[in-house]
């Protein structure tokens, strides 16, 4: 299955980011999303992240124009009829994510391949939605994906093994290290990741320690990069919680229930970095401070 070109359904963090991966591996884009606001605003985004790179002498600013050109903005669904691959990269909505998958199935070609960046919603259960479900497949990448090496390649029940290895051999284009998983609640990474995430907030909303505490113990006492609440933030607690609902759903397992105080967290809007208060309030000099509502 040779992919040159590469459809992108959702231009926020995650998709802007796979399009940025995809574009500097020499993959021609389409992003797209509801209205060309959303998706100029990726494209801002995308070219303010690569000026970095040419900053930090990353990237060659040749190289970076050559990426941009091969990047195209689409409002429009139907324009995925030429791609060679489509990868989903909307909100963890089981429904909105088969509704357009259901769409795609007819408009794209036979042999598209068709992935959803879900992080814990079953394979198989959103390939119910496409026609021939040998090709789809679940490629889960992490935040922010120009920098996260890892790429989690999901297989449901009809998915082939050649849809396996062309999605292994995409990844491995974008310079990215490939895991396979069976498709089971979580996969991989969240199945290990989501238990400590909500023990974090367990312990906050416990009393047990402080915000900046709790996430120093992770960096200075297990050398995580940064600490759970940091990265609830950064990721979403609205997404976060929406995975541990998925897994404690599909699990049964009181581990993966959300904890009360991140549900109020969701309620009142406090997401993290994108909302500019979660755990942290976030300032627009790049600084953060703990949020004082929590203390």
């Amino acid at each position: 299955m040779g992919v040159n070109k590469i459809f992108i359904v959702g231009s926020g963090l995650m998709g802007s980011g796979i399009a940025q991966a995809a574009i500097t591996s020499g993959f021609e884009v389409v992003l797209n999303d509801v209205n060309m606001e959303l998706l100029e605003k990726a494209r801002t985004g995308i070219e303010r992240m690569m000026a970095k790179s040419v900053e930090k002498g990353n990237l060659s600013d040749e190289d970076k124009n050559k990426a941009l050109a091969r990047l195209t903005l689409s409002a429009e669904l139907a324009t995925a009829a030429d791609a060679d691959m489509v990868i989903e990269a909307v909100y963890e909505n089981e429904d909105l994510k088969k509704k357009i998958f259901s769409e795609l199935s007819v408009i794209c070609r036979e042999s598209a391949i068709l992935a959803s960046n879900t992080s814990s919603i079953s394979i198989t259960a959103l390939s119910s939605a496409v026609k021939n479900p040998s090709r789809f497949v679940g490629a889960h990448f992490f935040n922010p994906v120009p920098l996260m090496k890892l790429l989690e390649i999901i297989g449901g029940l009809s998915t082939s093994q050649a849809t396996i290895e062309a999605v292994k051999e995409i990844g491995e284009r974008m310079g990215k290290v490939c895991i396979i998983s069976k498709d089971e609640p979580a996969f991989i990474v969240n199945r290990l990741l989501i238990p400590m995430l909500n023990e974090a907030t367990c312990l906050l909303e416990r009393g047990v320690s402080s915000i900046e505490d709790i996430d120093k113990a992770a960096k200075n006492g297990m050398n995580h990069p940064m600490g759970p609440l940091e990265l609830i933030d950064m990721v979403g607690a609205d997404v976060v919680y929406s995975s541990q609902e998925i897994i404690f759903k599909e699990t049964g397992d009181p581990k993966y229930r959300p904890s009360v105080l991140l549900k109020n967290m969701v309620n009142m809007g406090w997401l993290g970095l994108k909302t500019g208060k979660g755990f942290y309030l976030y300032s627009d000099d790049g600084n953060k401070t703990p949020n004082p509502d929590l203390i």
